[in-house]
This record gives structure tokens, C-alpha cells and sequence, in this order.
């Protein structure tokens, strides 16, 4: 359904990503890729999202590197320049759909990409809404109580990377400076929402984070 595209970032350089188009004037969603890259999986919830109705970019924040192997995929993430790819490459995508005629757009994505969500929330102008699955960023980096967007968060209770207690103290932030996040907790393990990955996905999980992602989206970027 989509197609790779360039898109300006706020420096004048370019940046690749997945573009799935819903046609003029539907709200816009930059989907935020996992540490492994920009893959089939994460084109694949963009082409999702385009189907829901909603136009959706996907930035290639790895530059064209993909990978399956764990090892590799901490690497990459953990050489990742986070400011960058939060201050040019998904503000530079929430700009490009914006500038095609998209309306109102969010910010979405998965592990890596939930705290890049995050990130984006609290730093990138004209976001109107953010989506954040299991992953929390430094709070250095992206305090939780800045976020100033409508916010909802799916998160494992099983999960050993984002933990519950990161959660709970997510939560306690936002609410402390009066937010009130939609946060929903499901009894199953990081990654669960990814169908790439047999070992984690759990179905049910799954399918109901994407109805309350949708709704939830629907609502705001309308």
C-alpha cells in the first residue's frame, strides 16, 4: 500500500521513510519504529493505520540498517542520537504530513519508538496527540511531566526493560503536574503487540491496544 519517500528535516537534509497514504485531509500518525528498523512489521502498521483512515509515516531513523539479531539491534539503538532523531527526523516527519494536507498528527511507536513517542511529546511543536508502547526515555532527556499533548500508553506487566515501577512513576509524574494519561496495562510481555514475534505476541493484547490506539486517535486528531 505505502512507498518509500525523502522528507526535509528541520536542518534542510533529508530523511527516508515509509509513507502510507489515506488520502487528502485524514490526520496524520509518524509511526516510530522498534530497535530492530525500519522493517516490514513497522511498514506494516503504517499500512494499518492508512486503512483505519489515518495517513501515516514511518521515519527511517536507522538510515536504511534493518536487522533481526538482538545484539545488533542494541547496537544500533544505543548509537542512535536521540536528540536528533526527535528534534529532525520525526519533527521533520510531523512537518511533511502536516504540509501535505493531513491536519492534525500524531506520534506513535514501540519500545525504542515509545520513547521516542515520549520524547516527542514533550519536545516536538504542532503534535497534537501521542501513542506510547512499552518504552519510556530518560527522564534527562524527556521528562513525562512536560508531556503536553493527549496522551495514551500500552504497557506489559511482564516486561523487564520497561518495568511497571518505570510505569507507576510515569503515571505519578504526569498526574503530579495534573495530567491525566490513559495508561492501560496488560498481562502479557514486552513486544506484545509485534506478530513478527512468536515468543512474545499475544493476540488478544494485541487486537485490543490497536482498537484503544484507534479510538483513542480518532478522538483527538479529529
Amino acid at each position: 500500500m505505502g512507498q518509500i519517500i525523502e522528507f526535509n528535516r528541520p536542518d534542510g537534509s533529508a530523511c527516508r521513510g515509509y509513507l502510507a497514504n489515506a488520502g487528502q485531509g485524514r490526520p496524520g500518525v509518524v509511526v516510530i519504529q522498534e530497535w530492530w528498523g525500519l522493517n516490514d512489521q513497522i511498514c506494516g502498521v503504517a499500512d494499518r493505520f492508512a486503512r483505519a483512515g489515518f495517513t501515516a509515516l514511518a521515519p527511517d531513523l536507522f538510515k536504511g540498517r534493518v536487522t533481526q539479531d538482538a545484539d545488533e539491534a542494541s547496537h544500533l539503538m544505543n548509537g542512535l542520537d536521540f536528540p536528533g532523531a526527535t528534534h529532525q527526523d520525526i519533527r521533520g516527519a510531523v512537518d511533511y504530513l502536516r504540509g501535505v494536507g493531513a491536519g492534525k498528527v500524531a506520534a506513535m511507536g514501540f519500545c525504542m519508538g515509545g520513547a521516542l513517542t515520549i520524547a516527542a511529546a514533550v519536545h516536538v511543536p504542532n503534535l497534537s496527540a501521542g501513542v506510547c508502547f512499552y518504552g519510556i526515555p530518560p527522564r534527562e532527556f524527556a521528562d513525562p511531566a512536560n508531556i503536553h499533548v493527549p496522551f495514551q500508553g500500552h504497557f506489559a506487566n511482564m516486561d523487564d526493560w520497561c518495568t511497571p515501577a518505570a510505569v507507576d512513576a510515569l503515571e505519578a509524574a504526569m498526574r503530579a503536574r495534573g495530567a491525566t494519561p490513559e495508561l492501560h496495562r496488560y498481562d502479557a510481555d514486552h513486544a506484545f503487540f509485534n506478530e513478527r514475534r512468536g515468543e512474545v505476541y499475544d493476540a488478544a493484547c494485541a487486537g485490543l491496544a490497536w482498537d484503544r490506539s484507534v479510538a483513542f486517535l480518532a478522538k483527538h486528531l479529529a
